[in-house]
């Protein structure tokens, strides 16, 4: 009898057993690797996707291990805590591994080198043809490098990497260490490379704030510590910055002062330059397209220059173009393109609205901004797998000046600007989605990108207008704006915020841009 009743009980716990779920087959119960963070701060999510709430970050250098993956996500460990991180934002240890040790050689000049890796972080120095760098690690289309003292990152696509070796029998770990210590008594002076940067009591991103310093600023280096920089501020105070974010030399910070003057050049005919770093400022003068003006300082996101007569004015960064903006040198050989590809096409996406500027606000209280970051995330990937270049005006939940936004497409050379809304009326019956332009030169690629909409979504087609909208009537290359749908029409709501949506959204212009492009191929 009891024999019996041991057997029903092992059945019933197997019958238990089998009707459980399985775990998804994408997750892996044990670690599949590990990998570096790469961005300087990365948000940690409680599921793969940007949509997902934030649940912690990670800083640069930090190692995690990984669980699984789905999609472009990574499932995560730190310290015993799981959370979902974006994988374009680290390096794999294994890919590290192998491209250590390994020397990168620029094939062209001008070649920029980045802060981040992403075409729109900030040039730490540039390197010239046939300049040489250690190679440090592989992150996707980047490599790491240490150049003369500075750590940055530098597309692929204008490297060329060899094996490196050391020339004696000295263990590569002393003969590393010994270089170090020659290169770290050789630096004299840090030149910050980012519009503000914030000097520390102590090499730690939790520590005080001493002071923020500007772009093009030149301090002597008192000490190193990692990833951290100790410099002399004024009044005999020292201060520690993040290394990456500066360009360290050999040169005096007295003579770099002296040898290196900024100037910024004028976008568009009659731009205001103002007594104060203010849009409510007094108009003390103005500048046409073309003219060149000395740096005297920077105040956040205006220059001080001087002017013709002796007199200083400031002007917004958004009106100007920089010397290193101009002489953007990454792009010397455009790659042959055929149908149905992108290769060496830019492309400007602009999620509309963002920060403190909301948007349109739907029935079912949905937020313009968040739409439109997503469906521009979503058209980015498809872009960036057919070869085009993206240049994305906002990549976070921050306000951006309309004006910027179309200096960042001047500034890109775009070859195309479309930007991404989504409508509201007072009348909830409306609904579709509408392709406008401004210039003439601008409605063929609306209508191509129209067209393409037309192909892939079922809502109601409101066609090709003339809107006319900063971002359109500032423009000088090809630009549109699209509203993907009405947030104020409770039926079209539900259907605007599905991820199947986004997705239709994305493809159908990505078909339309595909097909402008194809055209010109055959003209």
């Amino acid at each position: 009898m009891k024999r019996k009743w041991f057997i029903v009980l092992i059945l019933f716990f197997l019958f238990i057993a089998g009707s459980l779920p399985l775990l998804d087959k994408d997750h892996a119960s044990a670690d599949t690797g590990s990998v570096e963070i790469s961005g300087t701060t990365v948000n940690v999510r409680s599921g793969p996707g940007l949509s997902y709430s934030v649940t912690g970050d990670l800083e640069q250098g930090q190692t995690a291990s990984v669980i699984s993956k789905e999609g472009d996500w990574l499932e995560v460990r730190v310290d015993d805590k799981e959370g979902w991180i974006a994988s374009w934002l680290t390096t794999s240890k294994d890919e590290e591994q192998t491209a250590s040790g390994q020397t990168a050689v620029s094939s062209v000049n001008g070649l920029n080198v980045r802060a981040q890796p992403d075409l729109s972080a900030a040039v730490l120095t540039k390197m010239k043809a046939g300049d040489e760098a250690e190679v440090i690690s592989a992150a996707g289309d980047w490599l790491e490098i240490n150049f003369r003292n500075t750590r940055g990152f530098v597309s692929k696509q204008y490297i060329s990497v060899a094996d490196g070796a050391p020339e004696t029998d000295q263990p590569a770990d002393a003969e590393k260490t010994e270089e170090k210590k020659e290169a770290l008594s050789k630096v004299s002076s840090f030149e910050i490379a980012v519009s503000a940067l914030n000097v520390r009591s102590k090499p730690d991103l939790s520590s005080k704030i001493q002071q923020t310093v500007n772009q093009g600023q030149v301090f002597p280096v008192v000490s190193m510590k990692g990833n951290w920089v100790e410099i002399q501020l004024a009044e005999g105070k020292n201060g520690w910055a993040y290394a990456f974010h500066g360009q360290l030399s050999d040169e005096t910070a007295e003579t770099r002062s002296n040898d290196t003057q900024e100037s910024v050049t004028i976008l568009t005919d009659g731009t205001n330059l103002r007594t104060e770093a203010t849009t409510a400022s007094e108009v003390a003068s103005r500048a046409d397209a073309g003219d060149n003006l000395p740096v005297l300082d920077k105040q956040g996101e205006w220059y001080q220059v001087s002017l013709p007569d002796g007199q200083a004015a400031f002007v917004a960064e958004w009106v100007v173009s920089s010397e290193d903006a101009i002489a953007e040198e990454e792009q010397t050989e455009v790659p042959d393109r055929k149908k149905g590809t992108l290769n060496g096409i830019t492309i400007v996406l602009d999620p509309g609205h963002g920060g403190n500027d909301g948007g349109t606000v739907g029935v079912r209280k949905t937020e313009e901004k968040e739409l439109t970051l997503k469906t521009a995330e979503t058209l980015s990937h498809h872009l960036n797998a057919a070869g085009a270049e993206v240049v994305m005006t906002r990549q976070s939940d921050t306000y951006v000046d309309l004006r910027k936004r179309v200096a960042s497409s001047q500034q890109a050379g775009a070859d195309a600007f479309v930007s991404i809304h989504y409508d509201s009326t007072d009348d909830s019956s409306i609904s579709g989605f509408t392709s406008y332009y401004q210039h003439d030169y601008q409605k063929e690629l609306a209508e191509y990108l129209n067209s393409g909409l037309g192909d892939k979504l079922t809502l109601h087609d409101r066609g090709v207008q003339h809107g006319n909208y900063l971002v359109l009537r500032e423009n000088q290359q090809p630009a549109v704006l699209v509203e993907l749908g009405f947030l104020s029409n409770f039926n079209e709501e539900r259907v605007l915020t599905t991820k199947q949506f986004r997705e239709q959204a994305a493809l159908g212009l990505y078909t339309g841009i595909i097909n402008y492009f194809d055209a010109q191929l055959g003209e």
